[in-house]
């Protein structure tokens, strides 16, 4: 693979590259929480992970576990149902369109929450914390570990960063590493989450790891 117009680019670089491009790289881990929050306003965390060597059986159960997400009723005597979002940092720019285009590779039907053709941007039901941090500035880019650090938080990449995935899957051989570095993502993502928009923090006991 060679970018056009691009000269002094190497193989190897490119190869490295591949990972985090939809048409070259697999998705072998997904981390999902389901943030609630009781009447007395109090948040509530359950993080479900999947991991899996075949990328086909794992898309299948993430897309299970969306469209479950997105037509649970919440009041099943009126039938009424609340409106979900997906959030993620940067999720707008890489999380949901890479998880959605390997599942469209893979043949993998569209769970409703990332089907987002011909929407609108502010009609999708994404939220990108990264966004809410720039308060309209689009020249920046602030990583979630950093956003963790001034705000005071435990970082989820203080044994592991996404770098490192691919050698401690194909290398090192440990995905149960890779399964705990992605809980920790979701925790401290909703921990920002919470922090942007000035809302209690959440307690050890407020997070439930399924």
């Amino acid at each position: 693979y060679h970018r056009r117009g691009q000269t002094d680019s190497t193989a190897a670089a490119e190869y490295e590259a591949g990972a985090i491009k939809a048409e070259f790289g697999r998705v072998l881990c997904v981390a999902m929480g389901m943030l609630s929050y009781t009447d007395a306003g109090t948040p509530q965390l359950t993080v479900t992970s999947y991991l899996e060597d075949d990328e086909l059986t794992l898309l299948r159960k993430v897309a299970k576990a969306l469209d479950h997400l997105s037509t649970r009723e919440d009041n099943l005597q009126t039938g009424q149902r609340q409106v979900r979002y997906l959030c993620a940092h940067n999720g707008r720019e890489f999380d949901f369109p890479f998880l959605a285009r390997r599942m469209v590779v893979r043949q993998v039907p569209l769970p409703n929450l990332l089907q987002v053709w011909g929407k609108k941007p502010w009609e999708s039901p994404f939220l990108d914390t990264m966004e809410l941090w720039k308060f309209g500035d689009y020249k920046a880019f602030t990583s979630l570990d950093l956003l963790a650090e001034i705000f005071g938080l435990p970082s989820p990449k203080h044994d592991i960063s996404g770098a490192d995935v691919a050698r401690v899957y194909y290398q090192e051989r440990d995905p149960e590493r890779i399964r705990q570095y992605c809980t920790r993502d979701v925790v401290t993502l909703v921990q920002v989450y919470q922090y942007l928009l000035q809302l209690p923090l959440l307690s050890p006991a407020e997070v439930r790891v399924g």
